[in-house]
């Protein structure tokens, strides 16, 4: 059994990220380990989340990967932890887009069978916050909210006024957090700025969340609503992707078979401060199919790792680094070069950026026949996609669930060789597929469809 608590909130902006990430960082300092997660498609929380456990951040995300892998996934991740923490996403019952409860952080509390701690913004209230309180913990009756954070108190008659209209409410306050600039992690565009950008005040800022969550909080009290936790029935999820790769489309190996013939092919994968968006387990899922995975920075290194056969560019933040990426001409020539030998390349939203012919007004990699800019415009929710043309991840007509977030734009939206067709918010086509290449804004978690790993991994081998 896994000690595990979740941390939610009313809304957004209540602090959940702040408390999460000084809680996961005081219990790691007690010298337990600790399974750091967060619900939803979130990437950059899940940074901080390893700076404060030391393990990798992980994503629960219901609509991606499906109900099902919810607690296989957490069980993965918390494999040999003393106690894990879940950060919830937006509000406790805010889910997917006329979904009802899918993908919302009650559903995967349910799921997980865990006690919810409700992180309250009391800033502007007094007797409201029971209330408020009251609300949550009987909207639904399978939702456990096991006890109040107060955040953002302000003084100590404050903090009297909000536990005496508590007390009536039988949700007890586990803590109580004064207003602390010192913990606060500044916010761009699409959200934190990510650990990568700012490592050293990152390192600070956790510390000082993790001195706040102490000093505010019954630790004792929380740590035994965590270990107040059921069993889970369900069995760790493990990064396999069948006996079985397709080789470029000329045939079907086993693993086995493969390995006698060629050695591990080499994969690409994109990281440094311009590429931070990806999950933990794309690359357990890679190496499961075979390859060897080797990470380099497009800011810093000028070749491809040596042998490479294939390239993995995920999200993150190139239009911050437009300049730098722009300069680095060698490397941008070798990518090019790459995805014209017909290599597998997979690339999603800033790697759909990298692969473009220029960033706002910048020169780019040059590999498809568009042109990316910065938009005032906020994309934003979940995707079912359908696969239009025959690529290294996905045969046309396979389905996959998938997320968008970015504020950019890419003229025009899609090739001559569409990659995605989209359902929803509005039925339309988007992404290039041309050669190896499989550019689109759509983040993929490939832990619900195992099957691509195995497929990119077959044409590169």
């Amino acid at each position: 059994m896994v000690a595990r608590l979740v941390i939610a909130a009313p809304s957004s902006g209540a602090g959940k990220t702040t408390v999460a990430t000084g809680l996961m960082a005081a219990f790691a300092g007690r010298g337990l380990a600790v399974s750091p997660h967060k619900v939803g498609p979130d990437y950059i929380d899940p940074g901080y989340h390893a700076l404060a456990t030391g393990r990798p951040g992980r994503n629960l995300d219901a609509y991606m990967c499906g109900t099902g892998l919810v607690a296989p996934l957490f069980l993965h991740g918390a494999r040999g932890c003393d106690l894990a923490v879940v950060e919830g996403v937006m509000g406790l019952y805010d889910g997917a887009a006329d979904q009802g409860e899918l993908a919302s952080t009650a559903q995967v509390a349910k799921l997980l069978k865990a006690p919810v701690v409700l992180v309250v913004d009391a800033s502007s209230q007094s007797r409201s916050v029971a209330a408020l309180v009251h609300g949550f913990a009987s909207w639904d009756p399978e939702v456990r909210i096991g006890g109040v954070i107060l955040n953002k108190v302000a003084t100590d008659r404050h903090e009297h006024l909000l536990r005496e209209a508590l007390g009536e409410s039988g949700v007890p306050v586990l803590g109580v957090l004064r207003r602390a600039p010192a913990v606060a992690t500044p916010s761009r565009h699409l959200g934190l700025v990510p650990v990568a950008e700012r490592q050293a005040q990152a390192v600070e800022a956790v510390a000082a969340q993790a001195e706040q969550v102490l000093a505010g909080c019954d630790m004792e009290a929380l740590l035994a609503l965590a270990r107040s936790t059921p069993p889970l029935s369900a069995e760790p999820w493990v990064a396999e992707v069948g006996e079985r790769l397709r080789a470029g489309g000329s045939g079907v190996h086993t693993r086995s078979a493969l390995a006698e013939r060629v050695p591990a092919p080499v994969v690409a994968v994109a990281g440094g401060a311009a590429f931070t968006f990806s999950y933990a387990e794309h690359t357990e899922l890679l190496r499961a199919a075979g390859a060897e995975v080797v990470t380099f920075d497009p800011l810093r290194d000028e070749a491809l790792p040596e042998g490479t056969r294939g390239l993995v560019i995920g999200g993150g933040f190139p239009e911050m680094y437009g300049e730098q990426l722009s300069a680095n001409e060698p490397l941008r020539k070798a990518v090019a070069e790459l995805a014209a030998s017909g290599a597998p390349v997979a690339a999603e939203c800033a790697g759909l950026l990298y692969l473009a012919r220029s960033l706002d007004g910048r020169p780019m990699c040059g590999v498809l026949d568009a042109d990316a800019r910065m938009s005032e415009r906020l994309t934003l929710g979940y995707r079912d996609a359908v696969a239009v043309s025959d690529s290294v991840l996905a045969p046309a007509g396979a389905r996959l669930r998938g997320h968008e977030f970015h504020r950019t734009v890419i003229e025009p939206g899609a090739g001559p060789l569409a990659a995605w067709g989209l359902r929803q918010p509005e039925r339309r086509v988007e992404g290039f597929v041309q050669g190896g290449v499989h550019a689109s804004y759509v983040h993929t978690h490939w832990a619900g469809s195992p099957e691509v790993a195995a497929r990119f991994v077959g044409h590169c081998a």
